[in-house]
């Protein structure tokens, strides 16, 4: 076990310059990133043009912060998978599956959440008009 270092705002940085770099090779190397960047800044427009309440505004920022976390974890499992499995084998792509069902599971709950937000919003937009 290793004795903890004192605190540090240089290797504070240094955590946070890895993170943004992570953050960058995942936009750059993960397609679904993409879609996800998209919907977020979709969802984020919605929001500010409905006005929507604080609570609400809570409900989508936690679902679109677990869409994005679990995006990094299952792209995470892929580097390592990569790295230890550079061969195909069938673990190494159950494992890659699972950790994109992770996402896609949480990308159902985010939409779901998005509907149960959004669907008044739309509604009494719809139904304003003559």
């Amino acid at each position: 076990m290793s004795t903890p270092r004192k605190f540090s705002i240089r290797a504070r940085g240094a955590s946070f310059s890895h993170a943004v770099r992570g953050l960058r090779f995942m936009m750059q190397t993960q397609h679904n990133a993409w879609l996800h960047a998209a919907a977020t800044v979709a969802v984020c427009v919605a929001a500010a043009g409905f006005q929507i309440t604080r609570v609400e505004w809570c409900l989508i920022v936690l679902s679109m912060m677990s869409v994005w976390t679990a995006e990094a974890f299952n792209t995470a499992l892929e580097c390592l998978t990569d790295l230890a499995s550079p061969e195909l084998h069938p673990l190494a792509g159950k494992a890659k599956d699972v950790a994109a069902a992770a996402v896609l599971i949480t990308a159902v709950g985010a939409a779901t959440i998005g509907v149960v937000v959004f669907t008044p919003y739309f509604w009494s937009m719809t139904f304003s008009f003559p």
